[in-house]
């Protein structure tokens, strides 16, 4: 699978209010281009890492593929509301996304860094699931065009 020939699913959405507050699942959501998720922390500018300059926590992206070779391998189920990252997708080469562009329902997102997960994960869910997760965490990206998503949407290359 190459960086332009795949297509994908959004299979979830999370947003949260607040740093430390539990993940709220929705179906729908507006991202909002240099912002964010509306009604998301680092949209609110209340996430732990809000104080950090760096226009790459506007939205995060996890492969619901690697969740399930994290179980897999590593015997540490990590369920869609606990991994603290917006959007779950599927059929997505998110290692591959680095600098790239590729929409998600209406919007344009850039791919700007590989996630690590941090220690703070492990206080939230009270098990350690650092090490399971290390280059396995997801994409940091930034909105370039703002629009609406919808649980179910496809997920292109641009």
């Amino acid at each position: 699978m190459t960086a332009t020939g795949w297509r994908g699913k959004l299979d979830h959405i999370h947003i949260t209010p607040a740093k430390s507050q539990p993940m709220q699942p929705l179906q729908t959501a507006a991202l909002i281009a240099g912002r964010g998720i509306e009604g998301d922390r680092y949209f609110l500018e209340t996430g732990t890492y809000s104080g950090i300059p760096g226009e790459d926590r506007q939205i995060t992206l996890i492969e619901s593929e690697m969740l399930e070779r994290v179980a897999t391998d590593c015997g540490e189920e990590i369920h869609m509301n606990e991994h603290r990252r917006n959007l779950t997708v599927s059929g997505v080469p998110l290692q591959h996304l680095v600098g790239l562009q590729f929409t998600v329902g209406e919007a344009v997102l850039q791919g700007v860094r590989i996630n690590q997960p941090c220690k703070y994960l492990n206080l939230m869910l009270k098990r350690d699931v650092y090490m399971p997760l290390w280059n396995r965490s997801g994409l940091n990206c930034k909105i370039i065009t703002g629009g609406m998503i919808h649980v179910g949407d496809r997920v292109r290359a641009r």
